[in-house]
Formats: structure tokens, sequence, C-alpha cells
């Protein structure tokens, strides 16, 4: 019969064993960082971007505290964007998602983008939270999206962001730009547009 303490000291080992790339961790972090990527997997989340965080730690020569703080904080984006967008949403719908929540959207911003837009929401998350890391104010970039959401076409999006980095680069504020732009698309979207 085996103790159960020693299936306790086998369990980091096992969990550590789901990805022969985190061995070029260190002990202690491969084990932090396999029990959350285990975690991950159990809730129904993507765990390639938990495991790419924490090879990028590695390849930055980041020390293990920060690699699992990071990995820990990817894992509680990606799970707040699941509570957001549902249980129904796609690996690249959660990864845009928790890239728009780093970018400082709001879980009720997420929320309410897929009330409003048919799946997939990716494109929709990525210009929000490129925009965001443009320089336009999160409530501005978030405001402009949800505008142009229920009729814009993923490339009328790709556009509107184009735009509004064309427009801060030759001077306008971020802000100001994506005011402009989300107007001026809104005067020349077609009514019932994917």
């Amino acid at each position: 019969m085996i103790r159960w303490w020693l299936l306790l000291l086998c369990v980091p080992s096992i969990l550590a064993a789901q990805d022969p790339r985190l061995a070029r961790l260190d002990p202690e972090t491969r084990q932090i960082v396999a029990a959350l990527v285990d975690s991950a997997q159990r809730a129904g989340l993507p765990v390639e971007p938990l495991v790419q965080r924490a090879l990028e730690g590695v390849a930055k020569g980041a020390p293990g505290t920060r690699i699992t703080a990071a990995v820990r904080r990817l894992a509680q984006d990606l799970g707040s964007a699941r509570l957001a967008l549902g249980e129904s949403a796609s690996a690249p719908e959660l990864e845009a998602g928790a890239a728009a929540l780093r970018a400082g959207a709001t879980t009720d911003v997420l929320r309410r983008l897929h009330g409003v837009r048919r799946p997939p929401l990716t494109m929709a998350l990525a210009v929000m939270a490129d925009l965001v890391t443009g320089g336009v104010p999160a409530d501005s970039a978030a405001a402009a999206v949800l505008a142009l959401a229920p009729t814009a076409r993923d490339a009328d999006l790709i556009e509107f962001r184009r735009a509004v980095e064309r427009d801060i680069a030759l001077g306008a504020s971020p802000a100001t730009a994506a005011t402009v732009r989300v107007n001026a698309g809104a005067r020349t979207a077609s009514p019932g547009r994917p």
C-alpha cells in the first residue's frame, strides 16, 4: 500500500512531466509553474500561453519568483477572461481577452463586447489591447471598439486601428484620434455586417 505522503512527494514531478519544456526551469519554479499549468488545464483554460510565459522568463534570465508571479497573473487573467466571455470562448479569444485585461480593459467591457459581437471576438479584443498599448486611454479604446463591434468586420477593426495609429503619428492625441476615427467609422459602416 502506497503511503499518502509518498504520493504528495511524487505530485510535483508528475506535474512537471506534463510538458518537458518546463525542465528548463529550476526545480522549485518548475513545481510551481507545473501546478499552475495543471490547475489551468483542469479549469479548461489554454495552457500554452502559461508555458510560453515561463519560457520567456527563462530566456530573459528572470528569477523564479518573477516567473511564477507572471505565470500566476496570466492564469488569473485567462480565468477572468473566461468568466467575462463565457464557457464557449475559444483559446484565442481567452488569450486576447487576457491581453485586453492586462492593457486596462475591465471584465465588464469584455462582457459587453461578448453581448454585442458575434464570435470570434479575438480581433476586437486584440484591437482594443493594441489601442491602449499605443497610448489610447483604456476607456476610450473600449468605447471605440464597443461602438464599432456590432457591425464592423475584422478587417474594418484592423483598418480602424491603423488609422488611429496614423493619426497619433501625425500628432493627434491618442484619445482624440480614437474618437474622430470611431465617429467616421460609425458614419460609413453598413448596418448588419458581421
